[in-house]
């Protein structure tokens, strides 16, 4: 019998060794956080969703995501660790502590629990996972979690990992269950893409958490709906963006994304701008590992340019370095973004469903100048203390 006793049950399964794309981070190691930061910023603690698979047994019970399968849990888990942001703050809308580990903490960006009062993470103590030479699995060991809220597929990928180290972690310690949802843009990934709120639901049914879910699809539905005042009927009257990764103080070169299906890009599709790069011939990063340079941008020329790789600074911070450069730059200053005044921080990687809130509200006073509070911050306070 296992340490902690769970059952991984015949059903999607694992899927094996997959070929995907190399290297530690995602796209540059600026103050975003590459592989060789090592602590988080931070300070403690529906979109359409599919019928959920969730069957009890006795104490024990059962739930179902791919591409792990069913997976059964003999009790509640309380030890877990995830790989990235979107599943840490699923876990602290939850209720839970934090995780005890992430991949990289420093794209972990707790400073967005500032604007809700009562919550809060201390990024100092969570662990860094990845390492020089990708995910140890002695970490694994060492943590002892109850769960791994992680893609194994994505550990393969990535973290370099065979079938055989997911099935030895599995067994000595406990199961894997996640599913990589910020980015569309993997090939090996052939499998569902759960939106934010799908998997979310399945975060909850794991942690027999549902209750909160629930909440926080009420407010997330009450939420978009306030967004719909804020949007142009007609596609031409949105603001046309321009994503890129901008991973040093003084930029020029840069990774674009095309804003796409996963849940990095939620607060834009909710917001429906219009994407610059989508009539153009420049592919997005994760398809190539593409860079585009000033000439291309000042060819796109768009309304507004949004800098990923930037949420460690504060806006001020930001004004200062970057904004500063690029405004001093002989090619960027022609840039009728920098010109006009619309350079932004263009969100992190990862969000969850408070960050969502946060990071949206944010988009809207960038892109449609909105000066006011779209969601109540208590509301999600109350919701996370389990006030229901």
């Amino acid at each position: 019998m296992n340490r902690r006793e769970y059952i991984v049950a015949a059903g999607v399964g694992l899927a094996g060794t997959v070929a995907g794309c190399s290297g530690q981070s995602e796209a540059g190691s600026g103050s975003d956080g590459g592989a060789d930061e090592s602590t988080a910023s931070g300070t403690t603690a529906a979109e359409s969703t599919p019928t959920a698979t969730t069957e009890a047994t006795g104490s024990s019970y059962a739930v179902s995501m791919e591409p792990v399968g069913e997976v059964t849990f003999e009790s509640v888990p309380e030890v877990w660790v995830a790989n990235n942001g979107s599943w840490a703050d699923m876990g602290i809308a939850l209720g839970l502590d934090a995780p005890e580990g992430v991949w990289l903490p420093s794209r972990y960006h707790t400073q967005y629990y500032d604007e809700i009062p009562g919550v809060s993470v201390d990024g100092s103590s969570v662990q860094k996972l990845w390492g020089d030479s990708g995910v140890g699995k002695e970490q694994f060991y060492e943590i002892d979690a109850d769960i791994h809220v992680m893609d194994p597929n994505f550990l393969q990928s990535r973290g370099s990992w065979e079938q055989s180290d997911i099935d030895e972690i599995e067994s000595q310690t406990a199961p894997f269950f996640g599913n990589s949802i910020f980015s569309t843009g993997y090939e090996w990934h052939d499998y569902t893409y759960y939106t934010l709120y799908e998997a979310f639901e399945k975060l909850s049914q794991a942690f027999q958490r549902t209750d909160r879910f629930e909440a926080f699809q009420s407010l997330h539905e009450e939420f978009q709906t306030s967004l719909e005042d804020l949007v142009p009927d007609s596609e031409s009257e949105r603001p046309e963006v321009a994503i890129v990764w901008a991973g040093s103080d003084e930029p020029t070169s840069f990774s674009p994304y095309l804003i796409e299906d996963g849940t990095s890009f939620k607060q834009w599709r909710d917001l429906r701008v219009r994407d610059a790069f989508a009539k153009t011939e420049v592919r997005d990063f994760h398809a190539d590992r593409s860079k585009v340079d000033f000439e291309t941008l000042l060819d796109i020329d768009p309304e507004y340019l949004l800098l990923r790789g930037q949420e460690n600074k504060t806006r001020s911070e930001f004004e200062d370095t970057v904004v500063s450069f690029l405004k001093s730059d002989q090619s960027g200053s022609e840039l009728t973004a920098v010109q006009n005044g619309n350079v932004y921080r263009g969100g992190p990687l990862y969000q969850g469903p408070i960050t969502n809130l946060v990071l949206t509200e944010r988009a809207a006073s960038q892109v449609y100048e909105v000066d006011r509070e779209l969601f109540d911050r208590q509301r999600v306070a109350d919701i996370v203390a389990g006030d229901l």
